[in-house]
Protein backbone atom coordinates (compact mmCIF):
# COMPACT_ATOMS: atom_id res chain seq x y z
CA UNK A 1 0.00 0.00 0.00
CA UNK A 2 1.41 3.38 -0.99
CA UNK A 3 2.16 5.93 1.71
CA UNK A 4 2.30 8.80 -0.78
CA UNK A 5 -0.27 11.23 0.71
CA UNK A 6 -1.10 12.53 -2.75
CA UNK A 7 -2.41 9.05 -3.62
CA UNK A 8 -4.72 8.65 -0.68
CA UNK A 9 -8.31 8.43 -1.89
CA UNK A 10 -10.42 8.81 1.22
CA UNK A 11 -13.35 6.44 0.72
CA UNK A 12 -13.89 2.91 1.96
CA UNK A 13 -12.06 0.94 4.65
CA UNK A 14 -8.77 0.56 2.80
CA UNK A 15 -8.53 4.25 1.97
CA UNK A 16 -9.27 5.15 5.59
CA UNK A 17 -6.61 2.69 6.71
CA UNK A 18 -4.14 4.29 4.29
CA UNK A 19 -4.85 7.72 5.78
CA UNK A 20 -4.38 6.47 9.34
CA UNK A 21 -1.20 4.57 8.45
CA UNK A 22 0.24 7.63 6.72
CA UNK A 23 -0.29 9.78 9.81
CA UNK A 24 0.16 7.35 12.70
CA UNK A 25 2.44 4.86 10.98
CA UNK A 26 4.77 6.58 8.53
CA UNK A 27 4.88 9.85 10.50
CA UNK A 28 3.95 8.69 14.00
CA UNK A 29 4.06 10.98 17.02
CA UNK A 30 3.48 14.54 15.79
CA UNK A 31 3.49 17.62 18.00
CA UNK A 32 5.58 20.74 18.60
CA UNK A 33 8.10 18.64 20.51
CA UNK A 34 8.67 16.77 17.23
CA UNK A 35 8.44 19.69 14.82
CA UNK A 36 9.60 17.80 11.72
CA UNK A 37 6.85 15.22 12.21
CA UNK A 38 4.25 17.93 12.87
CA UNK A 39 5.29 19.70 9.65
CA UNK A 40 5.12 16.42 7.75
CA UNK A 41 1.59 15.84 9.06
CA UNK A 42 0.51 19.33 7.96
CA UNK A 43 2.03 18.73 4.52
CA UNK A 44 0.17 15.40 4.26
CA UNK A 45 -3.16 17.05 5.08
CA UNK A 46 -2.56 19.79 2.51
CA UNK A 47 -1.49 17.28 -0.16
CA UNK A 48 -4.55 15.09 0.36
CA UNK A 49 -6.88 18.05 0.05
CA UNK A 50 -5.13 19.36 -3.07
CA UNK A 51 -5.42 15.88 -4.56
CA UNK A 52 -9.18 16.09 -3.91
CA UNK A 53 -9.27 19.37 -5.83
CA UNK A 54 -9.45 21.86 -2.96
CA UNK A 55 -7.56 25.12 -2.59
CA UNK A 56 -5.89 24.91 0.83
CA UNK A 57 -5.55 27.87 3.17
CA UNK A 58 -3.35 28.04 6.26
CA UNK A 59 -3.64 30.01 9.49
CA UNK A 60 -0.18 30.01 11.05
CA UNK A 61 1.10 31.00 14.46
CA UNK A 62 4.23 30.32 16.49
CA UNK A 63 4.30 28.15 19.59
CA UNK A 64 7.50 27.38 21.51
CA UNK A 65 9.56 28.49 18.54
CA UNK A 66 7.67 26.23 16.11
CA UNK A 67 5.51 27.58 13.29
CA UNK A 68 2.17 25.76 13.51
CA UNK A 69 -0.73 25.75 11.08
CA UNK A 70 -4.46 25.22 11.05
CA UNK A 71 -5.33 24.08 7.52
CA UNK A 72 -8.63 24.86 5.85
CA UNK A 73 -10.65 24.21 2.71
CA UNK A 74 -14.13 25.46 1.92
CA UNK A 75 -16.97 25.11 -0.54
CA UNK A 76 -19.00 28.28 -0.79
CA UNK A 77 -22.74 28.02 -0.42
CA UNK A 78 -25.02 29.11 -3.24
CA UNK A 79 -28.08 30.59 -1.56
CA UNK A 80 -26.83 31.10 2.03
CA UNK A 81 -23.09 31.60 1.61
CA UNK A 82 -22.66 33.55 4.86
CA UNK A 83 -24.01 30.66 6.94
CA UNK A 84 -21.25 28.16 7.71
CA UNK A 85 -21.20 24.46 8.56
CA UNK A 86 -17.73 23.62 9.86
CA UNK A 87 -16.23 20.15 10.31
CA UNK A 88 -12.87 19.83 12.06
CA UNK A 89 -10.37 17.32 13.41
CA UNK A 90 -6.98 17.78 15.05
CA UNK A 91 -3.97 16.22 13.35
CA UNK A 92 -1.45 16.39 16.21
CA UNK A 93 -0.89 13.54 18.67
CA UNK A 94 -0.12 13.50 22.36
CA UNK A 95 3.45 13.08 23.64
CA UNK A 96 4.58 9.46 23.42
CA UNK A 97 1.79 8.25 21.12
CA UNK A 98 1.50 7.72 17.36
CA UNK A 99 -2.15 8.73 17.72
CA UNK A 100 -3.97 6.31 15.43
CA UNK A 101 -7.39 6.58 17.07
CA UNK A 102 -6.57 9.95 18.66
CA UNK A 103 -6.75 11.43 16.15
CA UNK A 104 -5.63 10.02 12.83
CA UNK A 105 -9.03 8.31 12.70
CA UNK A 106 -10.74 11.70 12.93
CA UNK A 107 -8.53 13.14 10.19
CA UNK A 108 -9.19 10.10 7.97
CA UNK A 109 -12.93 10.67 8.38
CA UNK A 110 -12.41 14.37 7.64
CA UNK A 111 -10.73 13.39 4.36
CA UNK A 112 -13.61 11.07 3.48
CA UNK A 113 -16.22 13.74 4.18
CA UNK A 114 -14.36 16.46 2.28
CA UNK A 115 -13.93 14.13 -0.70
CA UNK A 116 -17.63 13.34 -0.73
CA UNK A 117 -18.60 17.01 -0.48
CA UNK A 118 -16.18 17.94 -3.26
CA UNK A 119 -18.12 15.58 -5.55
CA UNK A 120 -21.63 16.49 -4.34
CA UNK A 121 -24.03 19.15 -5.69
CA UNK A 122 -23.36 22.70 -4.56
CA UNK A 123 -24.53 23.30 -0.98
CA UNK A 124 -26.87 26.07 0.11
CA UNK A 125 -24.62 26.94 3.06
CA UNK A 126 -20.85 27.24 3.00
CA UNK A 127 -19.07 24.11 4.22
CA UNK A 128 -15.61 24.41 5.76
CA UNK A 129 -13.19 21.64 6.67
CA UNK A 130 -10.44 22.48 9.15
CA UNK A 131 -7.49 20.40 10.36
CA UNK A 132 -6.51 21.83 13.74
CA UNK A 133 -3.07 21.78 15.35
CA UNK A 134 -2.13 21.60 19.06
CA UNK A 135 -5.26 20.08 20.52
CA UNK A 136 -3.37 17.73 22.83
CA UNK A 137 -1.81 18.43 26.26
CA UNK A 138 0.03 20.47 27.39
CA UNK A 139 -1.93 22.93 25.21
CA UNK A 140 -5.46 21.62 25.72
CA UNK A 141 -7.76 24.10 27.50
CA UNK A 142 -5.27 26.91 26.73
CA UNK A 143 -5.18 29.73 24.20
CA UNK A 144 -2.40 27.86 22.37
CA UNK A 145 -4.88 25.32 20.97
CA UNK A 146 -5.16 25.61 17.22
CA UNK A 147 -8.95 25.54 17.45
CA UNK A 148 -8.88 28.37 19.99
CA UNK A 149 -6.80 30.49 17.61
CA UNK A 150 -9.17 29.65 14.77
CA UNK A 151 -12.44 30.18 16.64
CA UNK A 152 -11.30 33.48 18.14
CA UNK A 153 -10.33 34.76 14.68
CA UNK A 154 -13.65 33.57 13.26
CA UNK A 155 -15.55 35.50 15.93
CA UNK A 156 -13.44 38.61 15.32
CA UNK A 157 -14.28 38.41 11.60
CA UNK A 158 -17.95 37.97 12.37
CA UNK A 159 -18.15 34.51 10.79
CA UNK A 160 -21.67 33.09 11.04
CA UNK A 161 -20.84 29.51 12.04
CA UNK A 162 -24.19 27.78 12.43
CA UNK A 163 -22.79 24.31 13.21
CA UNK A 164 -19.38 22.98 14.23
CA UNK A 165 -18.68 19.23 14.35
CA UNK A 166 -15.44 18.07 16.01
CA UNK A 167 -14.34 14.60 14.85
CA UNK A 168 -12.52 13.05 17.80
CA UNK A 169 -11.31 9.43 18.01
CA UNK A 170 -13.58 7.49 15.65
CA UNK A 171 -11.94 4.12 15.09
CA UNK A 172 -12.69 1.86 18.10
CA UNK A 173 -15.86 -0.27 18.33
CA UNK A 174 -16.55 -3.36 20.46
CA UNK A 175 -19.65 -5.47 21.00
CA UNK A 176 -18.49 -7.32 24.12
CA UNK A 177 -20.45 -6.72 27.33
CA UNK A 178 -18.90 -4.07 29.59
CA UNK A 179 -16.67 -2.81 26.76
CA UNK A 180 -18.06 0.71 27.33
CA UNK A 181 -17.47 2.93 30.36
CA UNK A 182 -18.84 6.36 31.30
CA UNK A 183 -18.34 9.24 33.72
CA UNK A 184 -19.93 8.59 37.13
CA UNK A 185 -23.63 7.62 37.11
CA UNK A 186 -24.12 7.77 33.31
CA UNK A 187 -23.60 4.04 32.96
CA UNK A 188 -27.09 3.52 34.37
CA UNK A 189 -28.63 5.17 31.31
CA UNK A 190 -26.47 4.13 28.34
CA UNK A 191 -25.35 0.84 26.71
CA UNK A 192 -22.52 -1.23 28.19
CA UNK A 193 -21.30 -2.32 24.74
CA UNK A 194 -18.98 0.03 22.85
CA UNK A 195 -20.51 -0.55 19.43
CA UNK A 196 -22.01 2.91 18.89
CA UNK A 197 -21.03 6.38 17.71
CA UNK A 198 -21.54 9.16 20.27
CA UNK A 199 -22.70 12.72 19.59
CA UNK A 200 -22.05 15.00 22.56
CA UNK A 201 -22.85 18.66 23.18
CA UNK A 202 -23.35 21.17 25.95
CA UNK A 203 -26.84 22.36 26.82
CA UNK A 204 -26.61 25.47 24.65
CA UNK A 205 -25.96 23.34 21.54
CA UNK A 206 -28.69 20.78 22.20
CA UNK A 207 -30.90 21.88 19.28
CA UNK A 208 -28.00 21.36 16.88
CA UNK A 209 -27.29 18.02 18.56
CA UNK A 210 -30.84 16.76 18.14
CA UNK A 211 -31.00 17.86 14.52
CA UNK A 212 -27.62 16.37 13.62
CA UNK A 213 -28.47 13.02 15.22
CA UNK A 214 -31.84 12.93 13.46
CA UNK A 215 -30.20 13.58 10.09
CA UNK A 216 -27.53 10.94 10.75
CA UNK A 217 -30.14 8.33 11.68
CA UNK A 218 -32.06 9.04 8.48
CA UNK A 219 -28.89 8.37 6.45
CA UNK A 220 -27.10 5.60 8.33
CA UNK A 221 -27.98 2.47 10.29
CA UNK A 222 -24.86 2.77 12.44
CA UNK A 223 -25.81 2.75 16.15
CA UNK A 224 -25.88 6.19 17.78
CA UNK A 225 -25.99 7.51 21.33
CA UNK A 226 -26.32 11.21 22.05
CA UNK A 227 -26.34 13.50 25.07
CA UNK A 228 -26.35 17.21 25.89
CA UNK A 229 -24.55 17.58 29.21
CA UNK A 230 -22.71 20.16 31.32
CA UNK A 231 -19.26 20.92 29.95
CA UNK A 232 -17.70 20.24 33.36
CA UNK A 233 -18.60 16.55 33.17
CA UNK A 234 -15.38 14.61 32.37
CA UNK A 235 -15.08 13.98 28.64
CA UNK A 236 -17.81 16.33 27.44
CA UNK A 237 -15.44 19.17 26.50
CA UNK A 238 -12.40 17.09 25.56
CA UNK A 239 -11.84 18.26 21.99
CA UNK A 240 -11.86 21.23 19.63
CA UNK A 241 -15.59 21.93 19.98
CA UNK A 242 -14.73 23.50 23.35
CA UNK A 243 -12.99 26.40 21.58
CA UNK A 244 -16.17 27.15 19.63
CA UNK A 245 -18.35 26.96 22.74
CA UNK A 246 -16.08 29.56 24.30
CA UNK A 247 -16.78 31.88 21.35
CA UNK A 248 -20.53 31.34 21.55
CA UNK A 249 -20.87 29.05 18.54
CA UNK A 250 -23.10 25.93 18.51
CA UNK A 251 -20.83 22.90 18.39
CA UNK A 252 -20.70 19.21 19.18
CA UNK A 253 -18.24 16.34 19.34
CA UNK A 254 -18.57 13.13 17.33
CA UNK A 255 -16.56 10.33 18.94
CA UNK A 256 -16.09 6.67 19.81
CA UNK A 257 -15.79 8.01 23.41
CA UNK A 258 -11.97 7.64 23.43
CA UNK A 259 -10.73 6.78 26.93
CA UNK A 260 -14.14 5.46 27.99
CA UNK A 261 -13.80 2.63 25.45
CA UNK A 262 -10.35 2.49 23.90
CA UNK A 263 -7.74 0.79 26.15
CA UNK A 264 -4.78 2.29 24.24
CA UNK A 265 -5.84 5.93 24.61
CA UNK A 266 -2.88 8.33 24.81
CA UNK A 267 -0.37 5.48 24.81
CA UNK A 268 2.41 4.16 22.59
CA UNK A 269 0.04 1.32 21.68
CA UNK A 270 -2.40 3.61 19.84
CA UNK A 271 -1.31 2.15 16.50
CA UNK A 272 -3.09 1.76 13.14
CA UNK A 273 -3.51 -2.01 13.44
CA UNK A 274 -5.89 -1.63 16.39
CA UNK A 275 -8.72 0.21 14.61
CA UNK A 276 -11.93 -1.07 13.03
CA UNK A 277 -11.83 0.34 9.50
CA UNK A 278 -15.05 -1.27 8.31
CA UNK A 279 -16.93 0.50 11.10
CA UNK A 280 -15.00 3.73 10.50
CA UNK A 281 -16.03 3.65 6.83
CA UNK A 282 -19.70 3.33 7.80
CA UNK A 283 -19.31 6.22 10.26
CA UNK A 284 -17.57 8.44 7.69
CA UNK A 285 -20.21 7.70 5.06
CA UNK A 286 -23.02 8.56 7.45
CA UNK A 287 -21.27 11.75 8.53
CA UNK A 288 -20.66 12.84 4.93
CA UNK A 289 -24.36 12.48 4.17
CA UNK A 290 -25.22 14.30 7.39
CA UNK A 291 -22.93 17.24 6.68
CA UNK A 292 -24.43 17.58 3.20
CA UNK A 293 -27.88 17.61 4.79
CA UNK A 294 -26.88 20.24 7.36
CA UNK A 295 -25.68 22.45 4.50
CA UNK A 296 -29.01 22.13 2.67
CA UNK A 297 -31.57 24.96 2.90
CA UNK A 298 -33.70 23.14 5.50
CA UNK A 299 -30.82 21.35 7.23
CA UNK A 300 -30.37 23.42 10.37
CA UNK A 301 -32.83 24.08 13.19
Amino acid sequence: MSRDPGRIVASGPEALRASVEALAGAIGERNVFRPAALAAAAALVADVWRDQGWEVGAQTYELRGVVCANLEVARRGVTRPDEIVLVGAHYDSVLGSPGADDNASGVAALFAISRALALSPEPARTVRFVAFVNEEPPFFFTQAMGSHVYARAARARGDDIRAMLALESLGCYADAPRSQRYPPLLGWFYPDRGDFLAFVSNRRSRRLLRRTVALFRERSDFPVVHAAMPALLPGVAWSDHLSFWRQGYPALMVTDTASYRYPHYHSSDDTPDRLDYAALARVADGLARTVAALAAPDGLP
